[in-house]
């Protein structure tokens, strides 16, 4: 996959904490980051969809306390 392919997160700022993402179909949403670059998720629209609607509401926040 070349870099084209993978667009950086507008929140993302500079140096080693980009997260980037690539889309090769309706069906598949890569997910990398910058400090890992080879180490790549793979995930689902809807999946991700549903994990930032649980972080969004907070669901998630307990994770942070371990």
């Amino acid at each position: 996959m070349s870099a084209r392919d993978w667009q950086k997160s507008s929140f993302s700022g500079e140096g080693n904490a980009c997260l980037y993402v690539s889309a090769p179909d309706n069906a598949t949403i890569r997910l990398r980051e910058s400090d890992e670059p080879d180490t790549i998720l793979t995930t689902t629209p809807g999946t991700l969809s549903a994990l930032i609607r649980s972080a969004k509401a907070g669901r998630l926040d307990h994770l942070g306390a371990l």
